[in-house]
């Protein structure tokens, strides 16, 4: 995730990720539905009644993970190899594309579980689509921590603050495992992908694109310091971002449905 649009893209995939996630538990709450296996009527009983029944979070996390793996591989400069053989030596070369290759076939996996168990089994299995879930997410964390090892000032503050909100987020998809209806965690997972997306966003424009125009000066304490004051901003912008969603749910599917 090197460079602004490595930061923009993984975050938006991120964030409208939650914000799927936040229209569902909000159908859910609202329509007393099962958060898991909502229901998906055809509109029609034509020939295309089966392609409207075909469920596309899969093959959008798939598509996702083809463009993040192209945009990363396109601003590499020269050839892409894992090990130097220069003068006999055996040097690991792209440390950090590596990472960022491993995490989006991450999100590849996920979304071939979701596409198999959502449209291809005889019945759905969520509890295997959960299992990649969190498996990604369990292998996001030591990637991120190890990516930070040489950072510093404002991008160290910006990605301590990233790692903290991806490990509860990791901690929420590992009790969905064991309570995988509790719309509880539901809103949680909605709100903690919501917030690790619209955070990537800001930490690539503090980076690489400051709105001010000045760049961020990492011997400058007050700029730390509003990095956190920012984070916060995000968090309660992402928890009035949840209403929102909540309140226009309701009026759908009470008033307009």
């Amino acid at each position: 995730m090197g460079g602004f649009e490595g930061h923009l893209y993984p975050g938006l995939s991120l964030f409208f990720y939650g914000l799927y996630h936040a229209r569902l538990v909000s159908r859910a709450l609202i329509c007393n539905y099962p958060v898991q296996y909502l229901p998906h009527h055809p509109w029609s009983k034509g020939k295309w009644a089966r392609l409207q029944q075909i469920y596309y979070v899969g093959l959008v996390k798939i598509l996702s993970a083809f463009i993040l793996a192209a945009q990363e591989l396109h601003n590499i400069h020269g050839q892409f190899v894992l090990i130097s053989k220069i003068y006999h030596q055996r040097n690991f070369l792209y440390r950090k594309q590596w990472q960022h290759l491993t995490l989006y076939m991450t999100f590849f996996l996920s979304g071939c579980v979701d596409v198999v168990s959502q449209n291809l089994l005889p019945q759905r299995c969520a509890a295997l689509e959960q299992g990649a879930q969190a498996l990604g997410m369990c292998l996001f964390l030591p990637l991120l921590v190890s990516h930070m090892q040489d950072s510093e000032g404002v991008e160290l503050q910006s990605h301590i603050l990233f790692t903290q909100a991806i490990f509860l987020l990791v901690l929420v998809v590992i009790a969905e495992l064991w309570a995988p209806n509790m719309l509880q965690l539901w809103v949680m997972k909605a709100f903690f992908y919501m917030m690790t997306g619209s955070w990537l966003i800001q930490i690539g424009f503090m980076l690489y694109k400051p709105i001010s125009g000045y760049k961020w000066m990492d011997d400058d304490k007050n700029n730390i310091v509003f990095v956190t004051t920012f984070f916060c901003w995000h968090v309660a912008f992402i928890a009035i971002l949840m209403i929102w969603v909540y309140g226009f749910s309701f009026l759908w599917y009470c008033y307009i449905c």
